[in-house]
């Protein structure tokens, strides 16, 4: 059902409440006041009497709006939008033809999900970083904030049954695979809870189709490289999201798992993760060249803002759609940026300003931009994105309490998982292996 208030064709200088009939361009409050920072009442009435009353002073509207709506413009109230098209960020290519569209649709339940998941991740990387000044983690800590949009557009664009791999820097990913914020901030602080029952850390981290968490830099590429293959070997119509940093992007086995990725046809989408820096180091000072979607040589690539959501997740369904299609790999660059340092021994300030760590989070956040476009569009409204954000910070912040009273696991625990001998019944090459012995 749609509320609407009169139309209005203001002259300049005429009474603000002289309506008439004419038609005008119909937009909807929120749509104009977001975009000068105005909070727009929600009651009807009270809108009414904002926008028209005579004597109305509990509104301040700036010049700009009013100016807008002297010119003709009717405002309207009408229920949000389900879906709205939007405009990507600019994608390079690298030995394609064609690459993912230039506009989406996305609908409401799709943004409302995209935000919390991207809010939870940041919410849970800030308790990490606290639970660690604390001295209540021990061992490493690589925290994601900043880099949500990678993390939540690659999911977005995934089918079940498709699968990931990562580096250390994975906490964030696990959510976005399904894992609960508990079993992260579990593992953390050593706890049964703990996605590793307390045994694996911050770096070793598993849930299902996600192959980890992995301490070592690079070694994980030639790992996504082999869950690819067995996909291949099983005719699964699936494909794995080989994930690294734009610091292992140098490392010898990953221009190993591109030659033998590229020479069977294995579907594995090579995931740059660029956030301009490997531990300390500007990718600029590290690499000859810094275009990561083009290093496969052989192998297709493209570029894409990795603070851009929704842009993020079209390249996905893209880079999928191109391996199901029979082409094989491609490699994939997402270029974005991590607000805290390599890890948390790291301050981040040594090799970088706190002017550009601001900058970015000020004009480049994934989590603002998007939810700024979402409210712009009328899918969402400024009350529901506050709202969103109120409930997953005191759902995160539950997670956190719990996960600091869950009991420590019983030392023997230690002893579990770990095999002596090969287990029973394991053969290698038609052979049980306890024969052998």
């Amino acid at each position: 059902m749609r509320n609407e208030l009169p139309t209005t064709n203001w002259a300049l200088g005429s009474e603000p409440n002289k309506l008439c009939d004419s038609h005008v361009p119909k937009i909807p409050v929120s749509a104009i006041l977001s975009l000068f920072n105005c909070v727009s009442p929600l009651h009807l009435k009270r809108i009414a009497t904002t926008m028209f009353g005579r004597r109305a002073r509990c509104f301040e509207l700036s010049k700009r709006v009013k100016s807008l709506l002297q010119r003709g413009f009717s405002v309207g109230i009408r229920n949000p939008a389900e879906s709205v098209t939007f405009n990507l960020s600019e994608y390079k290519l690298y030995m394609l033809d064609n690459g993912p569209p230039k506009q989406t649709v996305c609908n409401k339940e799709e943004a409302k999900n995209y935000i919390e998941q991207m809010v939870r991740i940041r919410q849970m990387e800030n308790a990490c970083s606290n639970l660690y000044k604390e001295r209540k983690v021990r061992g490493f800590c690589h925290l994601y904030a900043g880099q949500e949009a990678v993390g939540v557009g690659v999911e977005a664009g995934l089918k079940p049954g498709d699968a990931m791999i990562t580096s250390y820097r994975c906490h964030g990913l696990m959510v976005t695979r399904g894992a609960s914020v508990l079993s992260v901030i579990s593992e953390l602080t050593g706890r049964t809870t703990g996605a590793s029952m307390g045994k694996g850390g911050s770096m070793h981290m598993y849930y299902k189709d996600f192959y980890g968490g992995n301490g070592i830099v690079g070694a994980q590429v030639p790992l996504g490289a082999g869950v690819a293959l067995a996909m291949k070997y099983r005719k699964q119509a699936n494909v794995c999201v080989d994930m690294y940093g734009d610091g292992a992007a140098n490392q010898g086995q990953v221009f190993e798992a591109f030659n033998l990725a590229k020479l069977w046809k294995l579907p594995v989408i090579f995931l740059c993760e660029n956030n301009k820096y490997g531990m300390g180091t500007a990718d600029c000072r590290s690499s000859a060249c810094i275009d990561y979607y083009t290093r496969a040589s052989y192998i297709p690539g493209l570029w894409v803002n990795g603070m851009d959501v929704l842009a993020v997740r079209e390249a996905i369904r893209f880079c999928r759609n191109w391996i199901m299609a029979g082409n094989g790999p491609i490699v994939f660059e997402a270029e974005t940026y991590r607000y805290f340092g390599h890890s948390m021994s790291d301050p981040g300030t040594s090799y970088r300003t706190r002017d550009e760590i601001d900058l970015v989070r000020k004009q480049r956040d994934p989590i603002n931009l998007f939810s700024q476009s979402v409210i712009s569009a009328g899918l969402l409204t400024d009350a529901e994105v506050k709202e969103i954000n109120a409930v997953v910070k005191k759902e995160v912040a539950q997670d956190r309490d719990q996960a600091e009273t869950t009991p420590e696991p019983d030392v023997k625990l230690a002893y579990e998982h770990v095999h002596k001998q090969p287990i029973p019944g394991s053969p290698i090459r038609g052979c049980d292996i306890l024969e052998m012995h």
